[in-house]
Parts: structure tokens; C-alpha cells; sequence
């Protein structure tokens, strides 16, 4: 999706297939230095329908938008130093956990899961944050 390259001070922002990013003014990423923070992905399709599923096939989703906008804006999972989930349901933290660990169990980022009462549509059961710090190797 759209990147806006560098800016001044080195700013890159990323844009990825949300529907709300353009109408609520934000960035589904930006990269300043080597900092990348990725605003709260929920589970959305390309197509801006929501992801069908469970709240685990959810956390999926959400991830997969997480790993894409790193990617575009040069990093990787294994750059990610901090995470937040929030999902609506407490019965829901076991399937969100794992599909976390799934992508985060040998990186073991610093994370928080949070029970929130809702997210923006009623159908999403989980939305997910991640902020990364790349190291030159």
C-alpha cells in the first residue's frame, strides 16, 4: 500500500487498506529513525469487510496487517519490542494469546492484553498495536 517516503526529520508513513485511515487522518504505521509504531490493526480484510471467524482467526488477520505494514516501512516481527491486545471478551484471551505467540513465541515482545467493552464494529472480537525498535546488525 501507499508509503509517503521520508519526510522531514526522516518520518515515513505507511498506509494499509483501511477504510478509516483517510477519513479519521492516521497512519496504519510510521517510521521515524529506527522506530516503527503501528496503530491498533483490527481485523479487516483487503476488500474492508471484516474478517469472518473466531476471535483467534481474527487475531490472525490482525497480525498478518502488523507483519505487512513492518515490511513496508523495513522491518521485520523479530524487530517488535512491545505489543497490546484488546478484545472484548475475556473468554476470547486464550485463541488472541496464541495466535500471538504464534508469531511473537521466539521474539517475546513486552505485551499487555486488555478487556475493553467494545471496538469500532460489533463483530470484532480483538484489535492489536505493536511498536518495534530495529537494530543494525
Amino acid at each position: 500500500m501507499a508509503d509517503s517516503g521520508a519526510a522531514a526529520g526522516g518520518r515515513r508513513n505507511h498506509s494499509s487498506a483501511s477504510p478509516f485511515e483517510p477519513v479519521y487522518g492516521y497512519s496504519r504505521a510510521v517510521r521515524v529513525g529506527n522506530r516503527i509504531d503501528v496503530a491498533g490493526c483490527a481485523p479487516i480484510e483487503p476488500d474492508g469487510s471484516s474478517t469472518p471467524g473466531d476471535a483467534g482467526a481474527q487475531a490472525a488477520r490482525c497480525l498478518t496487517i502488523i507483519r505487512e505494514a513492518l515490511e513496508a516501512l523495513g522491518g521485520t516481527p523479530a524487530d517488535v519490542v512491545r505489543t497490546r491486545m484488546y478484545i472484548t471478551d475475556p473468554a476470547d484471551a486464550d485463541l488472541v494469546g496464541r495466535a500471538h505467540g504464534a508469531m511473537f513465541g521466539d521474539i517475546r515482545p513486552a505485551s499487555t492484553m486488555l478487556v475493553i467493552p467494545a471496538l469500532i464494529r460489533p463483530e470484532w472480537k480483538v484489535e492489536i498495536e505493536a511498536e518495534a525498535i530495529l537494530i543494525e546488525k
